[in-house]
């Protein structure tokens, strides 16, 4: 007990001597991926099952992975559904085509492959009238299962009896890949693997019993698969995130009164605080304030006036803290131009 009180005393120190506090933003981050302004139709391929000269090996993998009848298809399927669902809310295709029956297999089940040759890539784009290829160039599950005995008791007219009830445990690791191919530029735009692990448990009074529990899977890989698809038709919109900054808290009696401006959401107050403060006799305070002062901005949205404030209070007051936020800066307005470019592409 006084370990704990001396830790939460040494906590509260440590906080009231802190001369910053966290402010938190969010920022729109980039799309991962950019395609080029002139795509409007693409093909949809599944390339992920065994070709015919390997299926002896995907026969063998399916046995020693523990992979149910026609669970990779039918995974696969529900990827290419998701993404094509998720791309036509996109609204900035005038055409998604899935394609079957493409001569386009994995040649090394269970591993990512190499890219499709142009040729081939030129082929699918010309038989179908688009304008770029997205492949699901990987769907794979490999299976581990444990067994365990857990004591228990049977109910009977004679009483409860010992028994031991059987527990299968199963852990499925979904793995998908997937590509997108420009046969203008003859580029690959993207390149993407992820994994995914579904866990699942049953009990019976045997192992065949508690086996027997975990044999319809399939309806979970398939869920699996689509939610993939879903999310890596995503990495082509821009999305949210939050990011923190600190702020000085003190420095001087004006800065104690914006601080408690800040707190309660009166930004604008807390600013014109700063801004006097800019011109304190100390530099130590007048570089804090500078500081500051580049916060507030990014809150605004003037990520130039950001960089401004921030380089001053380097270079003028040699505030370490703002050498760092201005290389932050730096990157944010690089994001920001490369979003520009994205929602550019994204008019018609």
């Amino acid at each position: 007990m006084k370990i704990l009180i001396a830790i939460l005393l040494m906590a509260v120190i440590f906080s009231s001597c802190s001369s910053t506090n966290l402010v938190y933003i969010s920022v729109l981050q980039p799309a991962p991926v950019s395609l080029p302004q002139d795509i409007k139709t693409v093909a949809v391929v599944n390339r992920s099952q065994a070709a015919k000269q390997n299926k002896v090996v995907d026969a063998i993998d399916k046995v020693m992975t523990m992979e149910g009848p026609g669970l990779d298809a039918a995974g696969a399927d529900a990827s290419i559904t998701g993404l094509t669902d998720e791309l036509w809310k996109n609204n900035r295709f005038a055409g998604i085509k899935p394609v079957a029956g493409t001569e386009t297999n994995n040649a090394a089940p269970g591993f990512f492959p190499a890219p499709l040759s142009w040729e081939a890539v030129e082929k699918i784009c010309a038989e179908n009238n688009a304008d770029a290829v997205f492949s699901l160039e990987l769907f794979d599950t490999d299976t581990k299962i444990n067994y365990a005995a857990i004591p228990t008791s049977l109910k009977t007219p004679l009483g409860n009896v010992p028994a031991l009830e059987h527990e299968a445990s199963m852990q499925t690791l979904v793995k998908t890949g997937w590509r997108i191919y420009d046969p203008r530029g003859r580029n690959i735009l993207d390149e993407y693997s992820a994994g995914k692990t579904l866990n699942y448990s049953a009990r019976g009074l045997n192992p065949v019993a508690a086996a027997g529990g975990l044999i319809n899977r399939k309806e979970a890989v398939k869920e699996a698969g689509n939610q993939n698809g879903h999310a890596y038709a995503l990495r082509l919109i821009p999305y949210w995130i939050r990011v923190y900054r600190d702020y000085y808290i003190k420095g001087s009696d004006n800065f104690t009164i914006a601080t408690r401006m800040a707190r309660t959401g009166n930004w604008k107050g807390a600013e014109e605080v700063w801004l006097k403060e800019t011109n304190n006799a100390s530099g130590k305070i007048a570089g804090r304030a500078c500081y500051n002062m580049a916060i507030i901005s990014e809150i605004n949205g003037d990520l130039d006036k950001a960089v401004e404030w921030a380089k001053k209070s380097y270079e003028n007051y040699n505030n370490r803290l703002a050498l760092t936020y201005v290389n932050i800066l730096k990157n944010r307005k690089y994001n920001d131009n490369v979003l520009k470019e994205q929602q550019q592409q994204q008019q018609p």
